[in-house]
């Protein structure tokens, strides 16, 4: 693809290491718990890696694999395989044995770095492949590297990162992110959330996620300080804003929610606060009202997936500005990147749909991922020949461009030949006082073929009636769009990334127990 006039490439992620360990070599660069690492030790650190994983026979384009909590070793081996051409495999420790099992046969990672408590995950798993754990000598391992930077030759195809999908649609696939990928990570840093070297960025999702890796890269890039929170909790995420003066920070609406009601509890908000940067899921707008006005720092959407190394739709404080748009504009998620394009396709067809009309979001970028590992076909199947990223969500785009998401398209229903989007009734659900969160599948219905079914958290100490919510829904839905049947529940189901496992909540496991559930919690039963 040609990208926007006049546009640079971001430089690799090694390079702008080295420029700002060159430029500010003393400057706090990352820090999690009480350590903190200046540029100049996470340059040295992660030189001696890479020169010991040399010495351990890792050459370029071996996978290495790490199984650990948030833990500085993932920026260590990140810029380590920067800098020898090999690519980082961060694993999800929730994972069971056999997950773990698969996904180590299906990459075929050289090594292992993997923290004891998690060692139990590799019984299952073959290959061969070395194992180090980290409480067992790491430190000592990769500080007897020679701290003289590798600078193998790299090119912008290499694979840098591989990291496996959470499972929604499937089996997890292996998203091959090359340096190529990651150099955007420095322009939507620097000119989309105006990151800078004052920059505190707070990084609470976990780093085997795009969101947390990717993201977390973004105050390295401008030579800011990066901050690890281990745990997505409130209580850790507003103490690190209050305590290393945070200025951005990326989070799913539940975490951002939780936020809001930790400073509402205690009465201050963070004051150095600049960006708060949302996605994954949609927000209600009575919550991105409330947390703008308490929190008094611009807020950001973000639309982007592991395959197109996270972000490439953005809308920014000035579309959240009432006095600025319109108040409809806080349903979406922003206009494309300088450097993507956006086309919304009728997938049956391959018609690009007319404007307000919903189509299927297919993205053409320079990063967007070189294709899933092992995978040829299924590549072929979501990277059309001439480069377009098939997401499978569904949106529509208005007349000044902006895209406002409504669902997966897998997640549509179709009840008595109608199109029903659950977002759209989620949207709609979504902020009244007594619901915490929701989410809306098709059932079977003997008569309309399927229908939909909403299942709700209620707020802390509240009842809900199913009756008063189904009022709720028809004063706002269509009648046919409106659920006939609801289901109230403790938690939804949901990856690390914060979005809502539908695929899961579809199965008859999850629809026994969160029918044991309603019966505990709602009154009169739920029925059909």
């Amino acid at each position: 693809m040609v990208l926007d006039d006049g546009a640079r490439q971001g430089e690799y992620l090694v390079d702008l290491l080295r420029k700002h360990t060159n430029d500010r070599p003393d400057a706090l660069c990352l820090t999690l718990d009480n350590e903190t690492l200046s540029f100049a030790q996470l340059n040295d650190r992660s030189s001696r890696l890479g020169n010991a994983l040399l010495s351990k026979g890792i050459a370029k384009g071996d996978r290495i694999a790490l199984i650990a909590r948030t833990s500085m070793i993932s920026y260590d081996l990140l810029y380590a395989c920067g800098k020898i051409g090999a690519t980082i495999l961060p694993m999800n420790w929730r994972l069971s044995a056999r997950e773990v099992a698969d996904i180590i046969a299906d990459a075929t990672p050289s090594l292992v770095i993997v923290a004891s408590e998690f060692r139990p995950l590799l019984d299952l798993a073959s290959g061969g492949f070395d194992v180090i754990e980290i409480e067992s000598g790491y430190d000592e391992w990769r500080d007897s590297g020679d701290n003289e930077d590798p600078r193998h030759s790299i090119a912008p195809d290499d694979p840098l990162i591989l990291l496996y999908t959470s499972g929604t649609t499937g089996l997890p696939k292996g998203v091959v992110i090359t340096q190529k990928n990651m150099t955007f990570v420095d322009r939507t840093a620097g000119e989309i959330w105006n990151f800078g070297p004052e920059s505190v960025n707070i990084v609470s999702t976990p780093l085997y996620h795009i969101g947390g890796i990717g993201y977390g890269m973004m105050g390295f890039s401008q030579g800011g300080h990066t901050v690890l929170v281990a745990q997505a909790e409130a209580e850790s995420i507003v103490e690190a804003m209050h305590r290393y003066g945070g200025t951005h920070g990326f989070f799913v609406p539940t975490v951002i929610q939780r936020i809001v009601d930790k400073v509402e509890l205690d009465g201050v908000a963070p004051d150095r606060l600049e960006l708060i940067i949302y996605g994954a899921s949609r927000m209600g707008h009575e919550l991105l009202v409330k947390a703008m006005r308490l929190l008094g720092c611009g807020f950001s959407n973000a639309y982007g997936l592991t395959e197109s190394t996270g972000t490439v739709v953005s809308m920014g404080p000035e579309d959240h500005d009432p006095e600025r748009a319109p108040a409809e504009r806080l349903a979406s998620c922003g206009c494309a990147l300088p450097w993507a394009e956006i086309e919304l396709v009728d997938p049956a067809s391959g018609r690009v749909v007319e404007v307000g009309e919903v189509g299927e979001i297919r993205i053409r970028s320079d990063a967007v991922m070189a294709g899933y590992w092992n995978k040829p076909e299924v590549t072929a199947e979501t990277i059309t020949p001439d480069g377009w990223l098939c997401t499978g969500d569904a949106a529509y785009r208005d007349e000044y461009g902006y895209l406002y998401i409504q669902d997966r398209f897998k997640d549509m229903i179709i009840s008595g030949g109608e199109n029903i989007y659950p977002a759209e009734i989620e949207s709609a659900l979504h902020d009244h006082p007594d619901i915490a969160e929701i989410a809306v599948i098709g059932v079977p219905h003997p008569k309309w073929g399927e229908t939909p079914r909403a299942y709700i958290v209620p707020a802390t100490g509240c009842n809900p009636m199913q009756d008063e919510i189904l009022e709720y829904a028809r004063a706002r839905l269509a009648r046919y769009k409106c659920p006939t049947s609801i289901v109230f529940v403790e938690a939804l189901p949901r990856n690390v990334s914060g979005k809502v496992l539908k695929r899961e909540m579809r199965s008859s496991e999850w629809q026994k127990s969160a029918a044991v559930t309603a019966r505990n919690l709602s009154t009169p039963p739920n029925t059909l």
